[in-house]
């Protein structure tokens, strides 16, 4: 293994609607960790790589239950901030038959989005580290978040730590503040070396309008020159709970596919993405084959959408039993 892997973004608590029931349709709701980052963390800490959460979380009881809960997960934590503010929130209603699922953000003046940039030290954050991932729901909370995200790529492309970046572009959140996604998400793909993108978000950043995924990855590659390895999904949706799932590795010279993996019955698909940024990264870290990396990413994604809640909580063997195909008998 190589060096940790530090994971940079907003912690989060996500409240769940109970089963399939709408919003506030009851008067419960499910209590999960949650965050972008964070997700990824717990996946390479549970691949038994050493994964590192920067953020910062207010000084009360309910940032003490987010850092017990990634510790929990052998996420190293020191590096988490605390201060004044609060922690940030997302509601979950989950879809069901042609019913989408649904998220609503309560993210505004949170401890993370209220931190500002220089409160980071990233050559001291960065030191010893072999990544760096950040994806772009972080400079889409804030001014702030959005600083030290080019702050912590910056540092990390001068000291040779490799960059993992996942576009994720959430409209709501850019304009809550007005914020140039394009353009910022833009100067943060020019530092990456695996960016997890696909057309829609290369239109987006270049302004462009390939219908094609190849097409789009070659525009990209050679805007981005740093980049060396752009991974996608491709999601068909029968129904709500109802998906086939494959995964794609380009480089600038060829493609590797994975195969479609159909998962009926889906228990949880939020942080489904992030459990394919994780595989992907084990992958390229421990030196696997193309074929063997974009395999082993949408075998973790796959699992991911039985597990309740953010995080997936697969091991490396679990994720290659799967892709072994050796059936569903009770393991014993």
């Amino acid at each position: 293994m190589t060096g940790a892997i530090i994971c940079f973004g907003e912690l989060l608590l996500r409240m769940s609607a109970p089963g399939n029931e709408r919003l506030m349709q009851s008067s419960q709701l499910g209590i999960h960790i949650g965050g972008a980052e964070a997700n990824v963390a717990v996946s390479l800490s549970q691949f038994g790589h050493s994964a590192t959460m920067v953020s910062s979380l207010p000084d009360n009881v309910l940032g003490d239950a987010v850092i017990r809960d990634l510790k929990s997960h052998g996420v190293h934590t020191n590096p988490v901030l605390r201060g004044d503010g609060r922690v940030g929130l997302y509601f979950l209603e989950s879809g069901a038959v042609r019913r989408p699922s649904r998220i609503v953000y309560d993210r505004t003046g949170s401890t993370f989005t209220l931190t500002p940039a220089e409160s980071y030290d990233w050559n001291r954050l960065l030191e010893g580290a072999g990544w760096l991932h950040i994806s772009g729901i972080t400079p889409a909370t804030g001014l702030n978040a959005a600083r030290a995200a080019l702050d912590a790529m910056s540092v990390a492309k001068e000291r040779g730590v490799s960059v993992s970046f996942d576009g994720n572009y959430r409209e709501q959140l850019w304009k809550s503040w007005s914020g140039n996604g394009p353009e910022i998400l833009a100067e943060l793909l020019s530092k990456a070396t695996l960016a997890f993108i696909n057309e829609l978000d290369i239109n987006l950043i270049l302004g462009s309008q390939f219908a094609d995924r190849q097409d789009a990855e070659a525009a990209a590659f050679e805007r981005f020159p740093a980049l060396t390895y752009i991974a996608s999904t491709y999601r068909q949706q029968i129904s709500a709970n109802h998906h086939k799932i494959s995964g794609r590795l380009a480089t600038p010279t060829d493609v590797t596919m994975s195969a479609e993996m159909d998962l009926p019955d889906i228990v949880d698909r939020i942080g489904g993405g992030d459990a394919y940024a994780a595989g992907i990264l084990h992958g390229l870290i421990e030196g696997m084959t193309p074929q063997h990396v974009v395999d082993f990413g949408i075998a973790a994604a796959a699992i991911k959408h039985s597990v309740p809640g953010d995080c997936n909580r697969a091991s490396v063997e679990e994720v290659e039993d799967l892709l072994s195909q050796n059936g569903l008998d009770v393991r014993r």
